[in-house]
């Protein structure tokens, strides 16, 4: 069986911890309700098996990929300045739900004025990358470093994640530094249980959650091996930023997704990031994110690279008030804080060039 359920005691203990956010956000009932569901369901329920692209039966590959020590594939997208021609080199690493055409947004002419690489791949499981069954943030980060070393991108290059996807970055910083010329983050989201967070904030910011998903992190971090059986029951609160019924506070990003609901941008996504199977590909995502992490980012030591951060103050969907506090704790994160934008920054008109002519100033 690939999961097993926590010992009670292992339960309680999570609850009751004094130190940072965990003991606030899922008390212990809940931790218990938890442990018993997964003590039961570990025995019961494996997600579907994953149909890989270009295996018999699987979607077929249609985009470059290279293939990893592991031999798993990663599927890339290029844009920018041809990559020999190129001054600065970026891999970006998209967020939930997207993809590897997912970019910045960033203009043509600015990304040729400074000479601008940009690689964006479909992170494990997504599209046409190669499912991981053992991902993680480390993992994440080393792929980034194996497909740029795969593109010749040289002994330093550029991270740009947003969103969930910028668990890469985080790890980037972490688990190869010395790779890293410089990084940026657009709206970031938070681990609620990283022990850098007042348990107080934390707690607080969490409970302002619809309950569906306050419920859909407790399981992606208590209980992960019964994710895919949990977010499959109707009757159950499960996510709704899964499903894109979260209320969006800020008109513009409400304007976005009512627009990509109405086209069926929003159904095309969802098919293409999880044509290999939604386990594999948004709900490994939710358990690397809201999971248990090797390290807080608000405990890294200070890099050796410019690190940006951009966020908006009606962000509806990652808490500005854990945004500054991480900031704050880090006083070599250069935090750009937006008045009136929401969550989705990439729309956000001369932004994406603001963020190149930042990065690289």
């Amino acid at each position: 069986m690939w999961v097993t359920s926590m010992p009670q005691e292992a339960w309680d203990e999570e609850a009751r911890r004094g130190k940072g956010a965990a003991g606030m956000v899922t008390p212990a009932p809940a931790t218990a309700l938890l442990g018993s569901l997964a003590g039961w369901l570990s025995r019961a329920a494996d997600p579907p098996a994953p149909k890989v692209c270009g295996a018999p039966g699987g979607p077929p590959v249609t985009a470059p990929r290279v293939k990893l020590r592991d031999g798993r594939h990663l599927a890339y997208c290029e844009s920018g300045v041809p990559r020999e021609e190129a001054r600065f080199r970026v891999v970006f690493s998209h967020g939930f739900t997207g993809s590897r055409e997912d970019t910045i947004r960033a203009s043509q002419e600015v990304a040729e004025e400074l000479g601008v690489y940009m690689v964006g791949f479909d992170r494990a499981g997504y599209g046409e990358s190669d499912p991981n069954p053992n991902r993680s943030v480390k993992s994440a980060a080393l792929d980034v470093e194996e497909l740029a070393d795969a593109l010749g991108l040289g002994p330093k290059f550029y991270v740009i994640g947003i969103s969930l996807g910028c668990h890469a970055v985080w790890g980037a910083l972490k688990y190869i530094p010395d790779r890293i010329a410089g990084a940026a983050m657009m709206a970031p989201v938070v681990n609620h249980w990283w022990p850098g967070f007042p348990a107080d904030l934390a707690a607080e910011v969490y409970n302002r959650q619809e309950v569906g998903d306050q419920w859909a992190l407790r399981v992606s971090h208590h209980a992960p091996g019964i994710l895919h059986w949990w977010m499959d029951q109707t009757w159950l609160p499960t996510s709704t930023v899964v499903a894109g019924t979260t209320p969006l506070p800020n008109k513009r990003d409400s304007e976005i997704r009512t627009k990509l609901k109405a086209d069926g941008t929003f159904q095309q996504k969802m098919e293409l990031a999880t044509q290999q199977g939604i386990h594999e590909s948004y709900y490994r995502d939710m358990m690397v994110m809201f999971g248990k992490w090797e390290f807080d980012p608000m405990s890294l030591p200070k890099p050796t690279c410019p690190v940006h951060i951009w966020q908006g103050d009606e962000d509806g969907l990652v808490p500005v008030v854990l945004q500054r506090h991480i900031a704050s704790r880090l006083s070599w994160v250069n935090y750009h804080e937006l008045s009136e934008t929401g969550h989705f920054l990439s729309p956000v008109p001369g932004l994406g060039d603001t963020v190149l002519r930042t990065l690289f100033s």
